[in-house]
């Protein structure tokens, strides 16, 4: 049985504890035997979460047992940290098999040391702080979690259940999980090199009706000629007033817009099925592998057949 030990402070993010918590407590009850999940607060007090939930701790942290895998919450309480809370988690996170951590709980881990020579992730708003504070660790703000040896983390909120299932997938076997995301109506497994920013929400949502029709084509129709004066003509402007509205109230050109839709497209048909890279390459609307194979280079270092390698799991069709 491995233990789960989930450490609690004042204004934590409820849900960077309860939804890994439902997650490993599903797998529990599924698989009897596999977890144990307490919780533990500094001096064993119940704590009040950001939201105005009162959690009740089983233990306090030095009566805590040892865990197996320990997971630090974040929230707004990271940013006024306990000293006792940081003084615990760096003499007993080496100790513990697993580390992990959700949103700005990698904020605690790093003040720890224990993310030092890691490659890690958090909430999209803090990663310039973690990287700028904690030069030590190498921050990469675009997964929803990273995996690096015995230390996970998460970009924030919901992406902690992400997480939570790959871990009990990896403890437990695909079945048990899937059992848990279809009992918990999640998703079973969004990767962890997925961005934490789909294209549609990076950018902006246009305010004219037009304009956001467009943007919706475009997620829709990757395939389709998504050419500036072609989207200009769907709008019903002029190619230069398109562009320049566009960008205005999006953030983001037309053509870059593109870019990310139909890449986050192809990422996710190597992902999730069998399709050869010519016919992605179609669907997605860049004509020729070869041209795919320049956008994957350009934006992610690597070719399609070399991201589907590393990022599709063993047991996709």
């Amino acid at each position: 049985m491995r233990t789960v030990l989930i450490v609690l402070f004042d204004d934590v993010q409820s849900l960077d504890v309860t939804g890994p918590l439902e997650v490993f407590a599903g797998a529990e009850a599924w698989h009897g035997g596999s977890y144990r999940v307490l919780t533990a607060s500094p001096d064993g007090a119940p704590v009040r979460s950001s939201s105005g939930l009162t959690l009740v701790p089983d233990h306090a942290l030095d009566d805590a047992p040892a865990p197996h895998t320990l997971l630090v919450p974040g929230g707004r309480g990271t940013r006024h940290q306990d000293r006792r809370l940081t003084d615990w988690l760096r003499g007993h996170g080496p100790r513990a098999e697993r580390l992990v951590s959700v949103c700005t709980g990698a904020i605690l881990l790093a003040e720890a040391g224990l993310l030092d020579g890691h490659r890690a992730t958090t909430h999209w708003a803090y990663c310039d702080k973690l990287a700028r504070d904690h030069p030590a660790v190498e921050v990469d703000p675009d997964p929803i979690f990273v995996r690096d040896g015995r230390v996970s983390t998460s970009a924030g909120v919901t992406s902690g259940i992400d997480l939570a299932l790959a871990l009990v997938e990896e403890d437990l076997g695909r079945e048990t999980a899937l059992a848990i995301a279809r009992h918990l109506v999640v998703f079973l497994r969004r990767p962890g090199n997925q961005a934490q920013f789909s294209a549609q929400l990076a950018a902006q949502t246009a305010r004219r009706e037009p304009l956001r029709e467009v943007q919706q084509w475009i997620t829709e129709h990757p395939d389709h000629d998504l050419s500036v004066e072609s989207l200009a003509a769907r709008a019903r402007l002029s190619p230069r007033h398109f562009a320049r509205a566009f960008q205005s109230e999006t953030g983001t050109t037309p053509g870059r817009y593109v870019e990310r839709v139909r890449l986050e497209q192809a990422r996710r048909l190597l992902e999730d099925t069998g399709d050869g890279v010519e016919e992605i390459s179609r669907a997605c609307g860049y004509g020729t592998p070869e041209a795919m194979r320049r956008a994957f280079v350009k934006a992610l270092g690597s070719a399609p057949a070399e991201y589907r390698r590393r990022f599709r799991p063993a047991s996709t069709p």
